[in-house]
């Protein structure tokens, strides 16, 4: 898995700090997580090859995590992409997207497939071979959901220079799906335990929206390897974030503490900050292994 951060802005504009989106890659398949304002051309800075996005979560409908969807799906159908393209995300999503192409008078030339979630239940709703993506509520001023994506339990690998150069691919898949083999030709047996060794241990990663500091998140975010929480303020604006449903960057620290999470990333910095030392202190505090979300920056889980 890789993170990579577009957007670290929340709604107010900033020179400096892109609206809300980022990109996780597991294996070959690209996710977009939210999808702000200008991320097509966040995607061209960093050489994001748009065809492999299959997916695309909105986790709620204030603009700077959805307006620049539309214009995404514009230009991949310009670019011919021909793959389906699948949507998630609240109630209304649909209505906005099929109303603005339906004025605009365009026309998608690729399978485009959009799912409703539930914003007060937890739900499975893409189960992949290698992978699933969940939804889980978060407390915003309006239907809001956070995501969770989990890797599967790995299968083993090969022990490749231990075999022979004309080891058939059948049984190779043996050995991969956990069993002896017994050569034919060699009558010669082959261990599991001898020739394959177990793959890494399947990642998590959950992103958290944007949220009041609500401790009914770390269930749902418990012993995750990577988290993505929203910060939009420090500890000196705590009553204007529990105003506007935010949280600040120590309320950020706290859940990944309470949920014994690997690796906490935050991000949504609200505008008023021109430098962002003052976040990163506070919850490094609460958490130590806690980073800033970079634009451009990728992060290896």
């Amino acid at each position: 898995m890789e993170f990579l951060t577009l957007g670290t802005g929340s709604a107010t504009p900033h020179l400096t700090r892109h609206p809300s989106a980022s990109i996780l890659q597991i294996d070959n398949t690209l996710i977009l997580i939210d999808c702000g304002e200008g991320t097509q051309y966040r995607l061209l800075e960093n050489k994001v090859k748009t065809r492999r996005i299959k997916y695309i979560v909105i986790s709620h409908l204030h603009g700077d995590h959805y307006y620049g969807l539309v214009a995404l799906i514009s230009s991949l159908s310009m670019s011919k992409r021909t793959d389906p393209l699948y949507i998630f995300g609240p109630n209304g999503l649909k209505e906005v997207i099929t109303i603005q192409l339906k004025f605009a008078d365009s026309k998608i030339n690729f399978p485009l497939f959009i799912q409703i979630l539930d914003p007060k239940k937890q739900a499975l709703f893409v189960n992949e071979d290698r992978f699933t993506i969940s939804s889980f509520p978060l407390k915003h001023r309006i239907d809001c959901t956070g995501f969770l994506f989990e890797e599967k339990t790995n299968k083993r690998k090969v022990k490749a220079d231990l075999l022979p150069n004309d080891f058939s691919i059948e049984n190779i898949k043996l050995l991969v799906a956990g069993e002896d083999v017994f050569d034919v030709d060699t009558q010669k047996h082959y261990l599991n335990k001898d020739y394959t060794f177990l793959a890494d241990t399947p990642k998590r990663v959950a992103y958290c929206s944007d949220t009041i500091f609500d401790p009914e998140i770390v269930p749902y975010v418990k012993e995750v390897d990577f988290l993505y929480h929203e910060a939009t303020f420090t500890s000196e604006l705590e009553n204007r974030a529990q105003i506007t449903f935010h949280s600040t960057a120590s309320q950020a620290a706290s859940i990944a503490k309470s949920a014994k999470v690997k690796h906490l990333l935050i991000g949504h910095f609200s505008a008023r900050y021109e430098t962002l030392d003052g976040f990163l202190e506070e919850a490094q505090a609460i958490f130590p292994n806690t980073s800033l979300a970079i634009q451009g920056k990728s992060v290896i889980i």
